[in-house]
């Protein structure tokens, strides 16, 4: 997993500006609640579990020499809530070669998260509003 942390900031309306180490991504809601400026949370989370599985999916194909041409991942939500992954395979693999690249795909670090037992643990910082005291800078609290 990664070391870095993801910093979010508010933006217009409902756009969230993301900053990762040295890249920064735009995520919004569709209009009307937000102006689709960039992808939902949603949708940057099933972006995340589709380009880990092509991640770990190229990395295996080539750390064991299989003829793998492409691979193609689709994301998305059912109706039913649950997510539906698509893995495109290309290439003259044999079957026991799919096999083993499809079972490698539920072992991306994305998909273990997804489906571990995870706990997320929330920091509340409440920054206090400006009083008198002249220099006008917040304070953090707590």
């Amino acid at each position: 997993m990664s070391g870095r942390t993801v910093s979010v900031s508010e933006g217009p309306r409902l756009a969230r500006s993301m900053a990762i180490g040295p890249h920064t991504l735009t995520a919004d809601e569709s209009e009307p609640l937000g102006a689709d400026t960039g992808p939902t949370p949603v949708e940057v989370l099933l972006g995340a579990l589709g380009s880990c599985t092509s991640m770990a999916v190229r990395a295996s194909a080539d750390r064991h020499g299989w003829p793998l041409d492409r691979v193609d991942v689709d994301v998305r939500f059912d109706a039913e809530g649950q997510i539906v992954r698509r893995i495109t395979l290309a290439g003259d693999l044999d079957a026991t070669q799919t096999e083993r690249l499809l079972a490698t795909a539920g072992r991306c670090p994305v998909h273990r998260l997804l489906t571990g037992d995870v706990t997320v643990i929330t920091v509340p910082v409440v920054m206090a509003a400006p009083t008198g005291s002249g220099d006008g800078a917040a304070r953090e609290r707590g």
